[in-house]
C-alpha cells in the first residue's frame, strides 16, 4: 500500500514513471536489509522517524505560523469557514469540514479501526521487534511508541488535509483554479500538492523525502517479517530441518530479494488502468490487465482480505481450547464471508462491480465487519465440532534456534559474547517471568484506558452532540497536536540517544582505537559479565547443550554480527 501511495507521489512531484518508482523506491531497502537485516531496520527507522517528524513539524509552523496566505490557526479557520459555504460536505453536521459529526468519517472510523486490528496483530514485522528487545524494555518502548505515533496521522492530516483545502481557491495551489479530483484524493496526492502551495519546491523536495523515509522504513521491517516467515517457518520447518546458519541466512537473502520484485510488479499491475477508472469493471482480464487500484482503495480493502484471522491469532495464544481446524479454517471462510459481503453489497447498492463501486465506503464497510466478526461464530463451531484441543503451550519450549556457528566462524565471533547466547539460571528465569507477568498486567491495564479514551470519550461525545469548532478550540486543537508531535520527538528523537550514550560511547572509543592501530578497546560492563557467565557455563553443561542454545541467525546476517561486534 505504502508503494503504491509513494510511486504515486514521486510520479506526481517528478514525472517519473510510476513502473519506474515502483521498482526503484525498493532496490535501496533491499541493499540495507541484506547487509543488515534486522540491525539495519531497528537504525533506519529511528533515522527515518525523526527526519519524518522533523519534515511535519517544519510544515506544521509553516501554516500555522509562517506562510503568506495561512500564518495563523486564525486565518486557517476563516478559509475553512469560507470553503464549508462554497462546498458543503453531505453528511457532516451544518456541512462543516470542522466537526467530528461526519457520516462518512464515522464509516472510516470503523473500517480504519477493523483494517489496523489486521496491520498489527497479523504482522510479522512487529513480533520480529519485540522478540529481538529485552523483555524488559518491549512494553516501554511499545508504548511509548504507539502514543508517539498517534500524533504523526493526527497533526499531518490537521495540518496538510486542512491546508489543502483552505488553499484551493489560492493561485498557488497546484491546479488552480480547479479542486483536487477525487482520483488524486484517492492516490494520496492531498500533502504534496499543499506542500507545493505552502513551500514551493522546498515542499516537493520534503514531500519526496517524507514519502523515501516512510516507504524505505517499513518496507524494510515487511522484508525482514517475510523472509524469517519463510525461513524459519517454511523451509526450515518442512524442507530442511536442519540447515546450517549459513544457509538460512542465504535463503533469507533470496527471499528478500524475490519478494521485492513481486511486490514491485503487484504495486505496477494496479497502476495499469484505462482512461475512465470508473469504467473498470471487474473480471478476470480486467483484474489481471486493466485495475486502476489507488493506495485509498487498498487502505480500505486491506481489512476486508486480512481481518479475518485476527481473532483466530489472538485466540491461539490466549485460548488453549481452540483446536487447529479452527485456527486453520476460521481465517479462510472469514475471508470468502468478507468478500461475498463486499461484492454484494456493492453490486445492491450501485448495480455494477466496478472500482468505483467496490471502492464506496459502505460495500468496505461490509466486507470488513464480516471479516473481523464472522470468526466470533466459525471459531467455537469449529472448535466444539471437532474436539477442544486444550493445549498446553509445553511445545513451545521445545522450539530449536538456529545453528549459527559457520555464520559466527566467518564472522570471527564468539557466540558466547552475544547477549542470550548463555543459558540463564533458574534464579533469572524466575526473574524474568516475575518481569513479564508485572509487564502483562501493564499492558492489559494500558490497553483498556488507551481504549476508553482514545476511542470512547474522545471522539464519541464530539460525534453525538454535533460539535462544530469554534475558532479558539480549534486554535487549541492545533496547539495540543504540536506539543504531541514534541513529545514524541523526545521519545522517539532524543530518549533513544540518552539510553544508548554508554554502548555509543563504548562503540566510538572502539573506531578511534581501531582507526589509530591502538588495537580493541577493553573488556567491560556486558561483555565481562557475559564472559563470567560463559566460563561458568562451560565447566557446567556439555557441548551439544551449548549448541542448543546457541542464538539464531533469524534476526540478522552474518554481516550485521560482524558490524556489531
Amino acid at each position: 500500500m505504502l508503494l503504491t501511495g509513494g510511486s504515486a507521489v514521486v510520479t506526481s512531484l517528478t514525472g517519473m514513471p510510476t513502473a519506474a518508482a515502483c521498482f526503484l523506491l525498493p532496490v535501496g531497502v533491499v541493499l540495507y536489509t541484506l547487509f543488515g537485516g534486522i540491525k539495519a531496520t531497528f537504525l533506519t527507522d529511528y533515522v527515518h522517524t525523526v527526519v519524518i517528524l522533523v519534515i511535519i513539524l517544519t510544515f506544521a509552523f509553516t501554516a500555522y505560523a509562517t506562510n503568506e496566505n495561512l500564518g495563523s490557526p486564525a486565518r486557517v479557520y476563516d478559509l475553512l469557514v469560507e470553503a464549508t459555504r462554497a462546498h458543503p460536505v453531505e453528511g457532516n453536521e451544518q456541512g462543516s469540514y470542522l466537526t467530528m459529526r461526519s457520516k462518512e468519517g464515522a464509516i472510516f472510523f470503523v473500517i480504519n479501526i477493523v483494517g489496523n486490528f489486521g496491520t498489527v496483530f497479523l504482522d510479522n514485522g512487529y513480533y520480529n521487534k519485540a522478540i529481538a528487545a529485552s523483555p524488559v524494555h518491549a512494553l516501554p518502548g511499545y508504548v511509548m511508541g504507539g502514543l508517539s505515533w498517534f500524533a504523526i496521522p493526527w497533526l499531518a492530516a490537521t495540518t496538510m488535509g486542512l491546508a489543502c483545502l483552505a488553499l484551493e481557491t489560492n493561485p498557488a495551489f497546484p491546479g488552480f483554479p480547479l479542486r483536487m479530483p477525487d482520483a488524486d484524493v484517492s492516490a494520496g496526492l492531498v500533502l504534496p500538492n499543499a506542500a507545493v502551495a505552502m513551500l514551493g519546491k522546498g515542499g516537493a523536495a520534503a514531500t519526496l523525502l517524507l514519502i523515501f523515509m516512510a516507504v524505505t522504513s517499513a518496507s524494510s521491517a515487511e522484508y525482514i517479517a517475510v523472509s524469517s516467515i519463510f525461513t524459519y517457518d517454511v523451509y526450515k520447518t518442512y524442507f530442511e530441518p536442519n540447515a546450517s546458519g549459513r544457509k538460512l541466512v542465504y535463503m533469507a537473502h533470496v527471499c528478500v530479494v524475490v519478494y521485492a520484485v513481486l511486490l514491485a510488479a503487484f504495486s505496477t499491475a494496479l497502476y495499469c488502468k484505462q482512461s475512465d477508472p470508473k469504467t473498470v469493471s471487474i473480471h478476470i482480464i480486467d483484474t489481471l490487465l486493466d485495475i486502476g487500484i489507488s493506495m485509498g482503495y487498498l487502505y480500505l480493502m486491506m481489512g476486508v482480505i486480512i481481518s479475518s484471522a485476527v481473532l483466530p491469532a489472538a485466540l491461539t495464544l490466549l485460548w488453549s481450547q481452540q483446536n487447529m481446524i479452527a485456527a486453520t479454517m476460521s481465517p479462510i471462510l472469514g475471508l470468502a464471508c468478507s468478500l461475498i459481503a463486499w461484492l454484494v453489497t456493492a453490486k445492491r447498492e450501485y448495480g455494477d462491480l466496478s472500482v468505483a463501486s467496490t471502492g464506496s465506503n459502505n460495500p468496505m464497510l461490509a466486507g470488513n465487519v464480516v471479516a473481523l466478526l464472522s470468526p466470533l461464530i466459525f471459531v467455537p463451531v469449529l472448535t466444539y465440532a471437532f474436539g477442544k484441543q486444550n493445549y498446553d503451550y509445553k511445545s513451545m519450549a521445545l522450539i530449536r534456534l538456529g545453528d549459527d556457528s559457520d555464520v559466527a566462524k566467518m564472522a570471527d565471533v564468539d557466540l558466547e559474547l552475544i547477549p542470550g547466547a548463555i543459558g540463564a539460571t533458574a534464579e533469572e528465569t524466575a526473574a524474568e517471568r516475575e518481569k513479564l507477568r508485572r509487564a502483562s498486567i501493564i499492558a492489559k491495564t494500558m490497553t483498556g484506558v488507551l481504549t476508553l479514551s482514545l476511542l470512547i470519550l474522545w471522539p464519541m461525545p464530539m460525534y453525538g452532540s454535533g460539535y462544530v469548532f469554534s475558532k479558539e478550540f480549534f486554535t487549541g486543537w492545533v496547539v495540543v497536536g504540536i506539543l504531541w508531535l514534541f513529545c514524541s520527538t523526545f521519545c522517539v528523537g532524543l530518549y533513544p540517544l540518552w539510553e544508548g550514550r554508554h554502548s555509543m560511547a563504548h562503540t566510538f572509543k572502539g573506531i578511534v582505537r581501531d582507526l589509530t592501530g591502538k588495537g580493541k578497546p577493553p573488556l567491560k560492563g556486558r561483555t565481562v559479565e557475559l564472559n563470567e557467565k560463559a566460563d561458568q557455563y562451560e565447566e557446567g553443561t556439555t557441548t551439544k547443550e551449548r549448541d542448543v542454545k546457541a542464538p539464531t541467525a533469524s534476526m540478522v546476517s552474518g554481516d550485521a554480527i560482524k558490524s556489531d561486534y
